[in-house]
């Protein structure tokens, strides 16, 4: 390991003994300094950022997500004051007992210590994650994409400068450079760091799985459905699917494949009739495109082929299946889902309670939006990533998710036999 990385890596674990000793008025004070910092300094981050949307094109899904703007700086700043006015997630008593030998025992929510982010073009991450570590104890590492190299410099150090005049050991946040020789130092960081996270494409978190030496916490792909049913409203329907699809295309809540009953193949056109506004692309299969041919912009709608599903397209694309049954769609949805958000549409109660209960994924829906798949909306402040997998965190992760507990035991003077 390349020693200027190791040296790092041992000023963050140091950093995180220190933060263990903050007090919870200590942290709100400068996560409430951050978010007025981070809004004063809005022009200073957007001319970095500028510098990294010029070497981008603007076709290319990331660009959404690298993109920062002064609407998105005071939502980011509003996210850390929302953060700030949540309850300390620290010495929580989760449980404890009284044993037949007169010892307490006590199970008491501590820091993991020092948590690795890997992360790609998504500038914001920074500020997340600080926020959330900084108010749960913990130490952060972040290793960006060199596609945001001058916008995740401009807002490390300014976060670096908050807890310097904070009196906070800056070492709470350090940020690597983006080599990939960083991130196999930061994988293989044992001793020094307690938990990875990945944020990004499905390459990159199947290349973390595959050579990370500490435990890791996957945040993986959204390949989001939303299922129409027989039952379905189509007003609800017809908004839902819009704003799954559109709201924003490049986050990994929006929908990528909608499933119809072949019953309201005839409601087709007007469910998406919303779409070509956005000059939304579909893939339609034979039944979907037979309905919607000449009811659907011809230079929008294409034949679905065996690409067309299972993709998370992340831009203004959307595959559409069509099924006879909710068990076909269930089928299609195991198959293919990511186990992230999926929704259905329906007005049939025995048929909501099936989907909700057979899904398998991180939120299920019924007749709402997967874009609701975030920490803020979630009431969880903001969040560090959404984990599709089971052990330890699922969904929306936040302060509870990136702390762990240890054994409290209180005696006096007792020994064992």
């Amino acid at each position: 390991m390349e020693t200027n990385l190791t040296n790092r890596f041992e000023s963050a674990l140091k950093a995180s003994r220190k933060l263990a000793k903050l007090s919870p008025e200590q942290i709100n004070r400068l996560l409430l300094k951050l978010a007025d910092v981070a809004v004063a300094s809005a022009d200073t981050i957007l001319t970095e950022n500028k510098k990294d949307l010029d070497r981008m094109d603007p076709s290319d899904p990331k660009y959404d997500r690298l993109k920062l703007t002064k609407e998105r700086i005071v939502a980011i700043a509003s996210d850390i004051r929302n953060v700030a006015a949540l309850p300390s997630p620290l010495g929580r008593i989760l449980s404890q007992e009284r044993l037949p030998n007169g010892l307490h025992l006590k199970r008491i929510s501590v820091p993991f210590g020092v948590i690795g982010i890997i992360f790609e073009a998504r500038p914001n991450v920074t500020f997340d994650v600080f926020s959330l570590c900084i108010k749960s104890g913990n130490a952060v590492i972040l290793k960006g994409g060199s596609d945001a190299s001058y916008s995740n410099e401009a807002i490390a150090a300014l976060i670096r400068n908050v807890l310097a005049t904070s009196d906070i050991d800056v070492n709470a946040l350090t940020l690597l450079p983006p080599s990939r020789e960083a991130t196999t130092a930061l994988l293989q960081a044992r001793g020094y760091v307690d938990l990875i996270i990945p944020r990004g494409s499905q390459a990159l978190i199947d290349y973390v799985r595959e050579h990370a030496k500490i435990p890791v916490i996957e945040t993986g792909a959204g390949i989001c459905h939303t299922y129409f049913d027989a039952d379905g409203n189509l007003e609800v329907g017809r908004m839902v699917i819009h704003n799954a699809k559109t709201r924003r295309v490049s986050v990994c809540n929006s929908l990528d494949c909608l499933i119809i009953h072949k019953e309201r193949m005839v409601d087709l056109p007007y469910l998406v009739d919303l779409m070509p506004a956005n000059e939304v692309e579909i893939f339609a299969d034979p039944d979907a495109f037979k309905a919607l041919a000449g009811n659907y912009p011809p230079h929008l709608l294409h034949p679905a082929n065996e690409d067309s599903f299972g993709t998370e397209f992340l831009s203004y694309k959307m595959a559409v299946k069509t099924v006879s049954s909710l068990e076909e769609a269930l089928e299609h949805i195991a198959y293919f889902g990511s186990k992230h958000s999926e929704a259905i549409i329906s007005t049939n109660r025995k048929t909501l309670d099936e989907f909700l209960l057979s899904v398998d994924a991180a939120a299920v829906y019924a007749n709402a939006s997967t874009a609701f798949t975030d920490g803020a909306q979630f009431g969880l402040g903001a969040e560090i990533g959404i984990s599709t997998q089971k052990l330890h965190a699922r969904g929306p992760m936040a302060l509870e998710e990136i702390t762990t507990y240890k054994w409290v035991v209180e005696g006096e003077g007792q020994i064992r036999n």
